[in-house]
Formats: C-alpha cells, structure tokens, sequence
C-alpha cells in the first residue's frame, strides 16, 4: 500500500501583508512538523488513526491555526473548542464540542473513540471525561492569542455597523485537519476548530459532527473540511463525498470538485484534504488561499498558504 498523509490548517489564509515573511515561515514550519509527526507514525507501520491525531496535535499547539492554542474567541470572549476523529477501518469514532479546558481536543476526542460509547460529550462532560482520563487540561485563557482578540473585536465592531457578512473568511473561521493512509491500506481522518469568531456561546459546527467536517471509510476516502460549518453540517460534506465515489464511480477528485463546486455555487467559503485507498490526495479551496501540506511518496513534505506549493525539506 502507498503511505499518504495530507493536512490542512483552514481556508481563508491571511492576506499576506497582515503577517511578516517570519510568521509566515513560522506557520509553514508548524505546518511541517504537522506532517513530520504524522509521518514518523505510517512510516513505523503504525495505523492511520494515530497519524492523523499526531498530525492535528502539532496544530493545535500551535498559536498560527484556529485550534487548541490559537483558537476563535466566541461572543462572550471565551474559547469552546470542538473535535473529531474517524477510524476508516471499523467506522469507530470520537468527538468533543464546546470544551472550555481541554489543552489538545484530538486527544480527548481519540479516547472516546477507543472507549466506543459515548461518541460525542458536550461542554463541562468534555472537561470531565478528559480528566478523568488524565488528559491535559489547561486555563481558558491558554488558548488566547493577540491576534484571536483583534479579530473579536473586528467582528463586534463589523456586528454593529452591520457589515459582518463582509468580514474575510479568516477574520471568521479556521480549522485544522489531517487525513491519512496507512501501510494495511486503513484511512482516517481527525479534525479541531475553535469555531468561528463572534460565535454565540454553546455553537457547535461540523468539526465534531461524523459525516460532516470528518469522515473516514476504507476502501472510499478520508475527508476533512474547513469552512463554515453550518452549511458543511446541511451538505453532509464528508460523507457526500464518500457516496459519489462509492455509488457515483466518481475519482477521488471529481468527488471533491464536485462538492466543492456545489458549495461555491451557493458563495459558500470552503476547503478540504481528502485521501483514496490509493494513497491519492486532493485539496481543493475556493477561498483566497488555505493553509495546507502533503508528503509524497517519496516522503518529501510540501507545504502551502496561498497559491505556491513548497518543498519544505524530507519527513
């Protein structure tokens, strides 16, 4: 089988004067340790499950990405953070939403999925069952950055002069994800947001919903989405793509574009990574750029914002 390991870090990037070329190498460098982590899991035989959760914990750590550290405020300037994971093999699968303290959500999210029932916990459970299981748990305030409280207070302003709907996709929205194929051919996949800036308190988008932002099913695809998650939630994004492949004889990448197209057609902001039982990748976007990377077979990593796709050294 062909390893393959695909990650995004959410659609919409930055225009690219409002960071300096250091932060930007900086996010592509996270992107790349992203990918290494993930790697380093395939490359040793072990399964794609546990490559997509090393792969979305790098992320999440990092403060560039609207995940665990770096996260979205909400309205009442708090921090709910929500997450997914799916095992392509068995259809197991693992989700928190709206957790306040927990310092990496893929994690809590992957325990669940190993525990079989319940699959989702919400909110104050979330925190409970991840310190229970002894997981990580952190303050609030430790998913707080500069620029997450600019954006907040854009959003607010914009809210009141009513010009919200004009905000940029990444003044609102990011994700981070990452789908994979292992040596036994077994996909999966694993996503976590912060949500949307300005959220209402207690929202709850696609990232945790199976089917939706994440879905994994061997022998079709691994799919992970960036973007609003209300209309992800309507279009079933994750497994309507699974479905045009399973039922439609759609290629790995006429499925993507064909959802992708569905969603710009409705001016619906979107991205994603998907993966085949093949090792094939797709990432497609239609916003201004996504923060995005893959390892090639060979295992060079290459990593991308906007337009240009850079090799970034060997996984």
């Amino acid at each position: 089988m062909t390893l393959a390991l695909a990650i995004h870090g959410g659609c919409g990037t930055l225009p690219k004067s409002e960071m300096t070329e250091g932060e930007w190498a900086q996010a592509r460098s996270d992107l790349a340790a992203s990918l290494r982590a993930g790697w380093a899991v395939l490359v040793k035989g072990g399964p794609a499950v546990d490559a997509v959760e090393a792969a979305v914990r790098v992320m999440e750590d990092s403060p560039h990405f609207n995940a665990g550290h770096g996260a979205a405020f909400n309205a009442d300037g708090e921090h709910e953070l929500d997450a997914s994971i799916m095992d392509g093999a068995t259809l197991a699968a693992g989700a928190v939403c709206a957790a306040k303290r927990i310092r990496n959500p893929i994690v809590a999210a992957k325990a669940l999925m190993l525990r079989g029932d319940p699959l989702l916990l919400a909110g104050p459970a979330a925190d409970l069952f991840a310190e229970h299981e002894g997981i990580d748990t952190v303050e609030n305030e430790h998913f707080s950055t500069d620029r997450r409280r600019k954006n907040l207070s854009s959003m607010k302003i914009r809210e009141l002069v009513g010009t919200a709907s004009e905000a940029s996709e990444a003044e609102k929205h990011g994700t981070v994800g990452a789908v994979a194929c292992d040596a036994q051919g077994h996909l999966a996949a694993a996503t976590s947001t912060g949500g949307y800036t300005n959220k209402p308190a207690g929202r709850v988008g696609d990232s945790p919903i199976i089917g939706a932002g994440t879905y994994a099913r061997d022998g079709r695809v691994a799919v992970s989405g960036t973007g609003k998650g209300e209309y992800f939630i309507r279009y079933c994004v994750g497994h309507e793509i699974a479905s045009l492949i399973a039922y439609r004889g759609f290629t790995l990448k006429e499925a993507t574009q064909a959802v992708l197209g569905e969603l710009s057609a409705h001016k619906i902001g979107a991205g994603l990574v998907a993966i085949g039982p093949d090792g094939s990748i797709a990432a497609p976007y239609n916003t201004a750029g996504m923060y995005r990377g893959w390892v090639t077979p060979d295992g060079l990593i290459h990593v991308a914002t906007h337009g240009d796709v850079e090799m970034a050294g060997q996984a």
